[in-house]
């Protein structure tokens, strides 16, 4: 079983950029990984996905061209560069891992399935 520790949220102002990295504690060079958010009041959504090797990512619309997921299976931490930050990003954000080697696998199996971080927060003011 792995284990998560995500790290880098923060108070930032719109339009700003924010790294967060997700740290495992075992090799997670198969697995698929993945970011989640959480905002105030609402139900946890996918944010961005990559498979194994880092050559395949997903994204929701929402997010397209300003996010980025990227991954070092050397250092077993997966990435998520954001910028252009809004409010509307304003949320829990948690990194995800499922022994499913595809990216789309992040959003396809049920969310119980997947090892989950505690979580890290982003808060964007206006």
């Amino acid at each position: 079983q792995v284990q998560l520790v995500e790290s880098g949220g923060g108070l930032v102002q719109a339009g700003d950029s924010l790294r967060l990295s997700c740290a495992a504690s075992g090799t997670i060079s198969t697995y698929a990984m993945g970011w989640f958010r959480q905002a105030p009041g609402k139900e946890r959504e996918f944010v961005a996905a990559i498979n194994w090797s880092g050559h395949s990512t997903y994204y929701t619309d929402s997010v397209k061209g300003r996010f980025t997921i990227s991954r070092d299976n050397a250092k077993n931490t997966v990435y998520l560069q954001l910028v252009s930050l809004k409010p509307e990003d304003t949320a829990v954000y948690y990194c995800a891992a499922n022994t499913n080697s595809e990216a789309t696998s992040i959003v396809q199996a049920p969310q119980n399935r997947l090892f989950w971080g505690q979580g890290t927060l982003i808060t964007v003011s206006s």
